[in-house]
């Protein structure tokens, strides 16, 4: 498994590349201030972050018991990412409508529209880090 450094690292390359993504995307496809999305994007980044780590913890822990191993194939990828946002969406939704000063529909649009982008992001993001940085476990694997 992981490390908690090696997490770390993960989840804050991760939070940074979105960031820098999504502020001048969702700025220009919402029609909205820079400043109002980049706020949301660093309050959504912050607690994505944290869960990030506590969601991956609890993942990797789960797939060890049930499978000894923590290697993830691609329909285990695909449910990762989607259960991942599910739970941010249930933090983020009420924040965004809040703080924009816009409905729980609009808040509800954008935020499926910020969850795809991500989730997206996540899947490739994810993909790459474990083949940049694989752990040991898979190469034996591999190599067996």
């Amino acid at each position: 498994m992981r490390t908690a450094r090696d997490r770390i690292r993960h989840a804050i390359s991760f939070e940074i590349i979105g960031l820098a993504l999504i502020t001048p995307l969702g700025a220009w496809a919402f029609h909205m201030p820079m400043h109002d999305i980049g706020v949301m994007g660093i309050v959504g980044a912050t607690v994505a972050t944290r869960w990030n780590y506590i969601y991956n913890f609890s993942f990797d822990h789960i797939m060890q018991q049930m499978r000894g191993s923590t290697r993830k194939t691609t329909p285990i990828r695909v449910l990762h990412a989607v259960m991942f946002e599910a739970g941010l969406r249930f933090v983020l939704l009420p924040l965004f409508a809040w703080h924009l000063g816009i409905s729980l529909w609009q808040a509800l649009l954008m935020d499926v529209s910020f969850a795809l982008f991500y989730m997206g992001c996540a899947f490739v993001f994810n993909w790459a880090y474990d083949r940049l940085l694989p752990l040991p476990e898979w190469q034996k694997l591999e190599a067996a």
